[in-house]
């Protein structure tokens, strides 16, 4: 059955590559095989190829003509593109979250949080990747700004990406303070974000991307380039 009868499969298509690239399962620049996710999802190829052209628009592969379908590349310069665009998006996206958000909307950030600090707490390194995105993605839909989504889901790519080099090595007593630091960040943001604290969620997203950048760019950046401060 297709996808034009079968709609979730396609769906579930979507979840499952967007969930492997941040988690980088599959890694920057890996080929991704039309044939062999038509036969796992159970598809036929233009709804893949419908798929990955969607999100080849939202940065998650690239498409070029003559070549097959690739994972989105990162490099020093998207290294140091993120650190120095990211703390504009993620505050303003908080700020706006405590000023848009809906209770219906505060409601799922809070199962979000759920999940992400289950992931921590068992040191399921995929989970808090994935759920970390989706705790930040959700702020990011509640800002209600048809400007802002795209740019901070962009961001959120090579965020989930960069974590993971930072997340998959060995859990140390610093680590995990800083994993518990970065849990509480979240819960005091969605305090904020309910009480419609605008100073004080954009604040709270400036301290979070600090803790990342410190983290990140001990673990990532490249020698010799610095991550900015934020």
């Amino acid at each position: 059955m297709d996808a034009e009868i079968n709609p979730d499969r396609k769906g579930n298509l979507g979840l499952a590559l967007r969930r492997r690239i941040l988690t980088m399962e599959l890694p920057p620049g890996a080929v991704l095989d039309e044939v062999a996710l038509s036969e796992e999802f159970g598809l036929s190829r233009p709804p893949v190829r419908e798929l990955m052209r969607q999100m080849a628009g939202e940065g998650y592969i690239e498409l070029e003509a003559n070549r097959a379908a690739r994972v989105s590349s990162m490099s020093y310069q998207s290294l140091r593109d993120f650190f120095l665009l990211a703390p504009m998006i993620y505050i303003t996206a908080n700020r706006l979250a405590a000023e848009n958000g809906t209770r219906g909307q505060l409601d799922v950030l809070k199962k979000i949080q759920q999940s992400f600090r289950k992931s921590v707490d068992n040191c399921d390194v995929e989970g808090r990747v994935f759920y970390n995105d989706q705790f930040h993605r959700q702020i990011g839909e509640m800002a209600h700004n048809v400007y802002l989504v795209p740019s901070l889901r962009r961001l959120q790519i090579d965020h989930a990406r960069i974590g993971k080099v930072f997340y998959k090595y060995p859990n140390t007593p610093r680590m995990q303070e800083e994993l518990e630091l970065a849990t509480q960040q979240h819960d005091e943001m969605i305090a904020t974000i309910e009480k419609r604290d605008a100073d004080a969620a954009g604040e709270l997203a400036r301290l979070h991307l600090e803790l990342s950048r410190r983290n990140m760019a001990m673990y990532a950046a490249p020698e010799g380039l610095e991550a900015p401060s934020l």
